[in-house]
């Protein structure tokens, strides 16, 4: 049994690099491959790297316009089955009232998961997840550091690294709020990112690193961290995920030299898609049994220009839902 796309749809709509998106009327989509699925979107969380790329600054922007922003979502299938959703080509879609995506590409939800919950966890939670599970293996009693710590990743980064079995989960950050939060998701140690010193001292001897940060901080960190080692020839794997600091970072070849360091990225292109399904095939378990959450804030589809907006300095994850009346 297939659904039957819509004439028209309201979605989503990128028409300009660096403005809000606008709501708008569209063909539905249509199935034309075997593996095609028609799916109504349920839920769509706008993350950061959505917004990345309809301003056309991530790795994996085409900056093609128009286009329907969302990677990943929560959508129902003909037979009535919720489905966590990832779209991994190069360009979006989830914005939307239906979408096509590739079968192989879902993961089927237990009939009571919490559909917001899955839409605003996944991503954020994902990118920890595939390091320490597919980047780099974290077994039981290994320590780990999270730079970028108090952002919703890095705060999932956290969670799931102490989820995982980390013995020390070493968390840095600048918000001291957010900050002061993370003991009770499993960190052991809290410091201010920028407190070097302090931070390359309590890390010296971490096994993994997740560097959510990059730029300037993560040369300043590494090299410190790579001058305190106690045992030099002890791997030190370094997994750059993010880069909120900036693009580049200097590092003095003496820091890669003085000890085993494996520098490593973990993002598309690094991980095949084989890797990333199966990777969101487990994840999905422990989110959708509510054992990884972020908060997150329900806003109507209708509501694109204010949430677009917003999301720059909200710590919420916001979830678009087009089923929600623009007045809920």
């Amino acid at each position: 049994m297939e659904s039957k796309a819509r004439d028209l749809m309201k979605a989503v709509a990128v028409t300009s690099h660096g403005s809000p998106p606008e709501l708008v009327d569209l063909p539905g989509p249509s199935v034309v491959d075997d593996h095609d699925l028609l799916l109504d979107v349920l839920a769509a969380g706008l993350h950061p790297v959505v917004r990345a790329q309809a301003g056309g600054t991530h790795y994996t922007s085409t900056r093609a316009l128009p286009f329907v922003p969302g990677i990943d979502g929560v959508g129902r299938d003909a037979a009535g089955g919720l489905r966590y959703f990832v779209l991994l080509g190069a360009g979006g879609g989830a914005m939307a009232e239906q979408v096509v995506v590739d079968a192989r590409h879902t993961v089927l939800l237990p009939s009571g998961a919490d559909l917001v919950a899955v839409a605003a966890t996944m991503n954020p939670a994902m990118s920890a997840w595939l390091a320490l599970r597919v980047r780099t293996r974290v077994e039981r009693g290994r320590d780990v550091l999270v730079l970028g710590a108090t952002g919703n990743s890095g705060r999932m980064a956290v969670r799931i690294a102490a989820l995982l079995g980390a013995r020390r989960v070493v968390a840095a950050g600048r918000d001291p709020d957010r900050l002061a939060e993370l003991p009770a998701l499993g960190a052991t140690d809290v410091v201010p990112l920028d407190d070097v010193d302090l931070l390359a001292a309590t890390a010296a001897d971490v096994d993994v690193v997740l560097d959510y940060v990059w730029g300037p901080p993560t040369a300043a960190v590494l090299t410190g961290i790579a001058a305190r080692r106690t045992d030099p020839r002890r791997t030190l794997t370094w997994v750059e995920i993010g880069s909120v600091a900036g693009p580049d970072a200097v590092v003095p070849s003496a820091a890669l030299r003085s000890c085993r360091i494996e520098l490593v990225g973990s993002g598309r292109g690094s991980l095949g898609t084989g890797e990333v399904v199966a990777g969101l095939a487990e994840l999905a378990v422990p989110v959708a049994a509510g054992e990884l959450a972020v908060d997150a804030e329900v806003r109507p589809l209708s509501d694109i220009a204010r949430s677009w907006r917003d999301a720059e300095r909200l710590t919420r994850r916001i979830v678009l839902v087009p089923g929600l009346g623009a007045g809920a």
